[in-house]
């Protein structure tokens, strides 16, 4: 197989969640001949702590690891604007002290949103996006987009990052994720698009975390939405096996015992199957990108290497 990009020795995805037993894993070892990828079974991800550490431990090849989790990585540039500091990496390492003591506590009274405190709110009854846009000095909600979240020919927009109630939301696993792990790793992590492009990042040393979303990942290895089916359900995730199944055959990467076997079955009757699910969608979207078959997708737009960042392999 001919690889576009230097090759990681352990590629792994991340179905991210609040809640720890709700966050899985799926990993790719590089085989010792460099060639192609071991594919294991879905995992849990385990202490959030130490997770790096034992993702590297599991190859002695080279190449740094690849990590992607599915919570925004980045700031839409309107708020990024207005905190008057240098971009995001400086925006992760100073919140959390000082005057930004408390921007991880989400908003329950609308008074309280703004620059320092902007994710609203905690609970429902009587809370609106409005009052989110009010409080933080806008009059259209495009502007707490990222562009990354806006609709395409595939999805609809997605939910603003400042917003934390309901199904669709996402601030509440993005404030833990970068508390739990963007955070205390600091400078020994490097952030894809922030800290360079993706060939550049994999010919260093340093882990890369990139930010994925296995819903927009779907249609590139043929699993269509029609008819509809929910990853909520067993038999929703079984109807969908085939194309998958499928692109990992065209692939030809080696696999764990009971992996297919696991893929037909649904992922089982319990209720982390659909997170299994989404862990391994976004580990062959990622196989996908590191293998050539299809571009980073990083747009020419300062913003987005600035505060945003964006979705690896999204078209721009």
């Amino acid at each position: 197989m001919k690889h576009a990009l230097p090759l990681p020795r352990v590629i792994a995805h991340c179905d991210w969640s609040i809640h720890p037993g709700k966050r899985w894993m799926a990993v790719a070892l590089r085989d010792a001949d460099g060639a192609g990828w071991q594919i294991g079974l879905p995992e849990p991800v385990g202490v959030t702590a130490t997770f790096l550490e034992r993702l590297a431990a599991r190859s002695k090849a080279p190449g740094p690891v690849l990590v992607g989790v599915d919570f925004p990585i980045g700031v839409p540039a309107a708020y990024g604007a207005a905190t008057g500091l240098e971009n995001f990496a400086a925006l992760l390492a100073t919140v959390g002290s000082g005057a930004w003591a408390r921007w991880f506590d989400v908003c329950d009274d609308r008074a309280d949103i703004g620059i320092h405190r902007p994710f609203y709110p905690v609970r429902p009854g009587g809370r609106r996006r409005e009052h989110l846009l009010t409080g933080l000095g806008h009059a259209d909600a495009a502007a707490l987009l990222r562009a990354c979240e806006r609709k395409t020919d595939q999805r609809p927009a997605a939910c603003s990052l400042f917003w934390t109630l309901g199904g669709n939301q996402v601030g509440k696993a993005a404030l833990a994720g970068w508390r739990e792990v963007l955070q205390p790793e600091g400078a020994r992590i490097a952030l894809w698009p922030f800290d360079g492009a993706l060939h550049d990042l994999l010919g260093g040393e340093r882990t890369i975390v990139a930010e994925t979303y296995p819903g927009d990942t779907y249609h590139r290895l043929g699993i269509g939405r029609r008819p509809v089916w929910s990853k909520r359900s067993q038999a929703g995730r079984a109807s969908v096996a085939p194309p998958l199944l499928d692109w990992l055959a065209q692939r030809g990467h080696a696999q764990a015992p009971g992996l297919a076997d696991a893929i037909r079955d649904g992922f089982g009757t319990h209720a982390s199957g659909e997170d299994q699910f989404d862990a391994l969608v976004g580990l062959c979207g990622m196989l996908d990108v590191v293998d050539g078959h299809r571009a980073e997708g990083l747009p020419l737009d300062a913003q987005v290497g600035r505060w945003e960042g964006w979705v690896l392999g999204q078209a721009a």
